[in-house]
C-alpha cells in the first residue's frame, strides 16, 4: 500500500516467550483492562477509511461457517472482510477449495477408507458430492466443495471483492492463468510463509498481491526480517506477524514485544507494505486496539464479526 505514511527508523529487537491463550469475549472498554502502553506515531485511522481496512477471514469466514465453501466466502464479503481459500488439485486435475490433507475432520460420517483419502485421490465428480457442512451442524448439511472456477466467478464483475489464496498442491503457472483468464488477477493475494514461493508467484502473476506470513520467537522473526531486508522486501505487498499472549502477574504480555512491532511497522511502511497481524487465540477488542495503537493496519482472524466490531469501535473513539 504505497499511500501509507513513510518514516525512517532502525529495527529494535528483543526476546519474548510466545504462549497462546484462549479466545475471550468482546470487551466494553478494553483500554481500561491494560496499563498504558507505547503507541506508534502512525495510526491506521488517520490513513485508511473504515471501509478500506483489510481483514482476512481465515478459511472463508473463520468460525462462522463451514470452511472453504461458497457460502463462507459470501459471508466474509458481506461482513466487509477478505476470505481465504485453501487450494488443492483433484485426481483429474481440477483445482478446488479444501484445507485438510484428508476427509476425516470435514466429511461427517465418512467411512474408514474415505477418511484416509484426500482431494488428490478423488475425481472432481466425486469431490463435488461430498457434504462438507454437516460436521459443523445440521443447518449446514449439503454444503459442497467449490472448484476454483466457481470461486473466481464470484470475483468477476465485483472489483471490491478480494480473495486470499493459500495453495497446498497447486501448479503456480496454472493458477496464474486461471486468475488472469477470469479477469481477477489484481483481486487475489497469494498467502504463504515460503518467501521463495511468493517471489515465484509474482513472476507469473505480477498484478496479484502477496501476503508473507510468519510466526515464531522474536529472534526468529528478527532473522526473517534481516533476510527480507537483503532483498528490499521484493515481491511482498503484505506481511503478517503472528502475535501470541502470555499471562503474567502484570497482566497480558504480547510476543513479539511492543518495541519489536513498532519497529517492524515503521520498516514495512517505508517499503509500502501492509502490516497485518494474527492475534493468535484471541478475539477480544483489547488486543485489536492494542495492535492498532502499535501501528498494525490489518488483521487475520477466525472471528471476523468480532474483529470488525472491534475495529468499528476503535474508529468511533477517534479523538
Amino acid at each position: 500500500m504505497k499511500h501509507l505514511l513513510k518514516s525512517s527508523s532502525s529495527v529494535l529487537l528483543s526476546a519474548c516467550v510466545a504462549i497462546a491463550i484462549p479466545a475471550v469475549c468482546l470487551a466494553a472498554d478494553p483500554a481500561a483492562d491494560r496499563p498504558a502502553a507505547p503507541k506508534s506515531d502512525w495510526n491506521v485511522r488517520d490513513h485508511l477509511p473504515l471501509d478500506e481496512i483489510t481483514v482476512q477471514s481465515h478459511r472463508g469466514a473463520g468460525k462462522l461457517a463451514p470452511e472453504n465453501t461458497v457460502e463462507a466466502f459470501l459471508l466474509a464479503w458481506k461482513l466487509g472482510t477478505v476470505p481465504e481459500a485453501d487450494l488443492r488439485t483433484t485426481k483429474d486435475d481440477v483445482i478446488v477449495a479444501f484445507h485438510d490433507a484428508n476427509f476425516k475432520r470435514l466429511v461427517k460420517d465418512a467411512g474408514p477408507e474415505l477418511k484416509t483419502k484426500g482431494i488428490e485421490d478423488l475425481d472432481w465428480a466425486d469431490v463435488q458430492r461430498l457434504d462438507v457442512g454437516s460436521w459443523m451442524g445440521p443447518e449446514f448439511a449439503g454444503w459442497r466443495v467449490p472448484c476454483l472456477d466457481q470461486i473466481l466467478d464470484l470475483l468477476a464483475g465485483q472489483p471490491k471483492r478480494r480473495l486470499y489464496l493459500d495453495i497446498k498442491n497447486i501448479d503456480l503457472a496454472r493458477l496464474a492463468d486461471a486468475v488472469r483468464s477470469a479477469g481477477v488477477e489484481s483481486q487475489v493475494i497469494l498467502a504463504s510463509t515460503d518467501y521463495e514461493l511468493i517471489r515465484r508467484w509474482k513472476e507469473v502473476a505480477p498484478a496479484a498481491g502477496t501476503l508473507h506470513w510468519m510466526g515464531g520467537t522474536e529472534e526468529e522473526l528478527a532473522e526473517r526480517f534481516r533476510r527480507l531486508r537483503e532483498t528490499k522486501f521484493a515481491a511482498v505487498t503484505q506481511l503478517q506477524i503472528h502475535v501470541r499472549t502470555q499471562e503474567t502477574e502484570q497482566g497480558k504480555v504480547i510476543s513479539p514485544s511492543e518495541v519489536f512491532l513498532l519497529a517492524a511497522g515503521r520498516e514495512l511502511r517505508e517499503h509500502g507494505i501492509l502490516f497485518q497481524s494474527l492475534p493468535w487465540g484471541r478475539s477480544d477488542a483489547a488486543v485489536y486496539w492494542q495492535l492498532m495503537d502499535l501501528g498494525v493496519a490489518s488483521f487475520a482472524t477466525d472471528y471476523p464479526d468480532l474483529t470488525m466490531e472491534a475495529i468499528r469501535q476503535y474508529y468511533a473513539r477517534k479523538q
